[in-house]
């Protein structure tokens, strides 16, 4: 349920900073088409943390709407706040998301114990699936290889995206964590082809944004065991992984998105700005190097 190229969807808006329908329409149909197994709707990537709570649920069920059963839908859910991240979650039950991607709690910079403590209360208040989020640059907090063990034992925590960028963490958590069921997910696309090739199942990917075609053939190659084929790929989109992040996640990628045809405007809400014009060629050449502009 949860592998291969899944994209972590960027929220459209229009001129007015409203959610544009058309344009995550036109998003969800391209991510169909392409392959894409799955959608995280309001995660990061999505600007969860300038929607409002009723924005937040209602792009992820407006999502599900306009998905229309043809790719599964996972529900961004995280929160610094352990009851804020329960509310949310419940949210969601029973409304045909699959499962919620949680965020370790920013800015608070808990200890191992209160990571532990958070990720259980949010998973024992619910029967959805939870994939746990570790992004130390973008929260504070690392959640550590021996916190991921512990929490790996409670049935519905079933995965967790690795975003460090460390590759020497795959080896770390697969060593310590015993329920062979439980899923590695790269959230790191530069890492992601040796993430797999050492036991990951997928990638939760910004760059599948505009190259979900591709980044969903490098996830087949990998579990087809064709590694010559995937690393040549892999070298090929290098470009883009490298310049999506020249400035912070998603304003590169929302430019690009744009540019592309695939959304009308290139709006964020404050307080994260359009590219930057310096920034532009530099992203506006990674599109050609690859062939998508």
């Amino acid at each position: 349920m949860f592998t291969g190229s899944i994209v972590a969807l960027v929220t459209p808006m229009d001129n007015k900073g409203i959610v544009d329908s058309v344009s995550l329409k036109r998003l969800i149909d391209y991510h169909v088409d392409s392959g894409t197994k799955a959608i995280v709707s309001a995660g990061t990537t999505g600007e969860c943390a300038t929607l409002t709570e009723n924005e937040h649920i209602n792009v992820v069920l407006h999502t599900l709407e306009l998905a229309d059963n043809r790719i599964p839908v996972i529900a961004g859910t995280g929160s610094n706040a352990t009851a804020k991240a329960i509310a949310l979650t419940h949210c969601f039950e029973n409304t045909g998301v699959i499962g919620c991607l949680t965020i370790t709690p920013y800015y608070n910079k808990p200890t191992q114990e209160g990571l532990y403590q958070h990720f259980k209360k949010i998973a024992e208040s619910t029967a959805l699936p939870q994939i746990l989020y570790n992004v130390p640059a973008r929260t504070g907090c690392d959640l550590l290889p021996s916190t991921i063990a512990r929490l790996a034992k409670i049935k519905n925590i079933v995965a967790i995206k690795e975003a460090t960028g460390n590759l020497s963490r795959v080896k770390q958590i697969q060593q310590q964590v015993h329920n062979k069921n439980f899923i590695l997910l790269s959230g790191h696309d530069a890492t992601s082809l040796d993430f797999m090739k050492l036991g990951g199942k997928g990638i939760i990917s910004v760059t599948a944004n505009l190259a979900a075609y591709e980044m969903a053939k490098l996830c087949a190659l990998v579990a087809q065991g064709n590694f010559a084929q995937a690393e040549h790929l892999n070298q090929y989109l290098m470009p883009l992984y490298n310049n999506l992040f020249i400035e912070a996640n998603p304003i590169p990628v929302k430019w690009a998105c744009k540019v592309l045809g695939l959304l009308t405007t290139d709006m964020l809400r404050l307080p994260m700005t359009p590219l930057s014009k310096t920034a532009r060629p530099i992203v506006e050449s990674a599109l050609k190097n690859v062939g998508l502009l």
